[in-house]
């Protein structure tokens, strides 16, 4: 007699799974999501122009770069860039007051598109939109996840913000989400409470406003720009790859 042969425990893919219950989470989302005001936007669209995922750290003199050591075995290696500079760049636009409040994450609304994170982002590895404030949102840590696997929820916050901002990401490599989106299209389940392109100067909750302490900071960031450009013992700042990203974003450091 044939032997019926042993199954495993089978379990569907996560996001199928989690596919029913989008409205649920977009409403979660809506209602807890912080963004920069669309003037803040307007009048510093990107606020470290030298930094970018992956490249390499530098000290504030711009001569030495930093490296970790490993205890065990003494051996040396470079750091690069995390999202540290994207987070202090969102939270000086959305001017979060001290102490900065736990369990909150930057995502990247124009980041990873590869749920199984095995590709690189380009995106995010790009000047130009690494801390672009338009390209960001402030979430509850535990809510992250949703915005960097769910292509549903991806959609959701890429229509917010071309509303919101009137921009959506250029770089090749989601030239045709860009393109849904610039075709003024609603994703199935998109909150309510979004600006949507009918009510002229709609804000989603959340948005923080544009205060004359936003005003300084951003003084204060394009001043700290200028005097980067302009210091020659800087060896290793980026000059020339600031002034592209400045010139694409038509900056003027006044």
């Amino acid at each position: 007699m044939k032997k019926k042969a042993l199954k495993g425990f089978l379990v569907p893919d996560g996001n199928e799974i989690l596919r029913t219950d989008i409205p649920a989470v977009a409403e979660l989302i809506a209602r807890t999501a912080r963004w920069v005001h669309p003037e803040t936007f307007r009048a510093l669209p990107v606020w470290a122009p030298h930094a970018a995922r992956g490249m390499p750290l530098f000290d504030a003199s711009w001569s030495r770069q930093y490296t970790n050591t490993k205890k065990a075995t003494g051996i040396k290696s470079d750091k690069f860039e995390g999202n540290v500079a994207a987070a202090h760049a969102l939270f000086a636009a959305l001017d979060v007051a001290s102490p900065r409040p736990k369990n909150w994450a930057v995502c990247h609304i124009w980041g990873y598109d590869d749920p199984a994170f095995a590709q690189h982002s380009g995106v995010v590895q790009d000047r130009r939109y690494f801390s672009c404030v338009a390209n960001m949102v402030w979430l509850p840590t535990s809510l992250k996840g949703f915005t960097d696997t769910l292509p549903e929820i991806k959609a959701m916050l890429r229509t917010c913000a071309f509303h919101l901002y009137g921009w959506a990401c250029e770089h090749p490599s989601v030239a045709e989400q860009a393109a849904e989106v610039r075709s003024g299209r609603i994703p199935p389940d998109y909150p309510a409470e979004w600006p949507d392109g009918k009510s002229p100067g709609q804000l989603p909750p959340g948005t923080a406003p544009f205060t004359e302490r936003v005003q300084l900071a951003i003084a204060k960031r394009k001043a700290k720009i200028t005097s980067d450009l302009k210091n020659a013992a800087y060896i290793h700042y980026p000059k020339s790859e600031v002034e592209r990203v400045l010139k694409f974003w038509n900056v003027d450091l006044g």
